[in-house]
C-alpha cells in the first residue's frame, strides 16, 4: 500500500483501444518500492501477498509510528521518472497538461469538444487515466486523435512511470500537444508530478463553491482552473464570484475559463490560451 495516499498495489494496465490490447504496468505487489523516512533512511524492499517478513513488519512498523508528512519528497523515485518525462517532452516539443478533477466534472466532455475543435490547428494525443474500463478512450478515439487508457486498478491517481509506459505506446509526434486525463480525484493526482508542463484542475457549478478551500493543495499546484457546466447555472445553486474568491484565495495567481463544453460559452477564452502556449512553447 502506497503510504503517501493510501492507494494499493494493484496492477495497473495499459490498454489500446484500436486494438483491444492491454499489458500490465505493474507486478503483483512484488515490485521493490522505496519509503523516505523523515530522518533521511531510505529503505527499498517488496511485499509478497503470502506472507509478510518480519524486516518488512519492522520497517512498516517504523514508518507508520511517525507522523509523516505530505508535503516531504517521499517521492524520490516518482520524481525521477517525472523528471525524465518532462526531459522528453521537451525534446520533442510537446506540450503536457495534466488534466483533474472530481468524478464527472466533464473532463471528457470538454476534451472531447477540444479536440474536435481545434483538430485543424492542434495535434492532440490522450493519455486517459480511469480505475476500470476504457469507456472514456472510446470517447476519445471517437474524435480521430490517439489516446492510451491506463486503468490504475485500485489505485487512485497515475504516476510517472505510468505515463512513461502510456508514452511508449501513444509515441504522440513532434510539435503537438499530449492531454493527460487523470483519475477522478481531487486529492492524491496533485501530489504526483507526471513531467506535464502544467496542471489544470477542472471544476463544475454542480460540485459546489466552496471546493477550492476544502481541497487547497489541488488548486494551489494548478495554473489553470476551468470552470465547466455553466449552462446549467440558472438551474443550481453556485455562487461564481465566491468559488473565484475562494481559488483566488488558495492560489492568487490561478487563470480562470468559464465554459460550457455543450454551448460553447467561453471556450474561444480556453482555445485562445492553449494556442498560444503552444506557439510559446515553439519560440522557446
Amino acid at each position: 500500500m502506497c503510504v503517501t495516499c493510501g492507494c494499493s498495489d494493484d496492477n495497473a494496465k495499459i490498454a489500446n483501444p484500436e486494438t483491444g490490447e492491454a499489458v500490465t504496468i505493474n507486478s503483483n505487489g512484488n515490485s521493490p518500492h522505496t519509503h523516505t523516512l523523515p530522518d533521511g533512511t531510505v529503505i527499498t524492499h517488496s511485499h509478497t501477498h503470502d506472507h509478510i517478513h518480519d524486516e518488512a513488519s519492522q520497517i512498516h512498523a517504523k514508518i507508520h509510528s511517525t507522523t509523516i508528512s505530505l508535503e516531504q519528497d517521499i517521492l524520490a523515485k516518482n520524481n525521477l521518472i517525472a523528471a525524465q518525462n518532462r526531459g522528453w517532452f521537451k525534446g520533442r516539443n510537446i506540450l503536457a497538461l495534466n488534466l483533474m478533477s472530481s468524478p464527472g466534472a466533464g473532463k471528457t466532455t470538454l476534451l472531447t469538444r477540444t479536440i474536435n475543435d481545434l483538430k485543424d490547428q492542434l495535434t492532440i494525443s490522450v493519455i486517459e487515466g480511469d480505475q476500470e474500463t476504457i469507456n472514456d478512450a472510446k470517447k476519445i478515439q471517437a474524435t480521430g486523435c490517439k489516446v492510451v487508457q491506463i486503468n490504475t486498478g485500485t489505485g487512485c491517481h497515475l504516476d510517472a512511470t505510468m505515463i512513461e509506459r502510456g508514452l511508449q505506446k501513444l509515441n504522440p509526434p513532434l510539435d503537438s500537444v499530449v492531454m493527460i486525463e487523470n483519475v477522478g480525484n481531487l486529492v492524491c493526482p496533485a501530489l504526483f508530478d507526471l513531467g506535464e508542463n502544467l496542471k489544470v484542475v477542472i471544476l463544475s457549478v454542480t460540485e459546489g463553491e466552496d471546493k477550492p478551500i476544502k481541497y487547497p493543495h489541488m488548486f494551489r499546484a494548478s495554473e489553470i482552473m476551468i470552470l465547466t457546466k455553466i449552462d446549467l447555472l440558472p438551474y443550481v445553486q453556485f455562487d461564481v464570484e465566491k468559488c473565484i474568491e475562494y481559488a483566488q484565495q488558495v492560489n492568487p495567481h490561478i487563470q480562470i475559463f468559464q465554459v460550457s463544453a455543450l454551448t460553447g460559452t467561453g471556450l474561444e477564452n480556453w482555445y485562445e490560451w492553449l494556442t498560444q502556449k503552444v506557439a510559446n512553447l515553439s519560440i522557446i
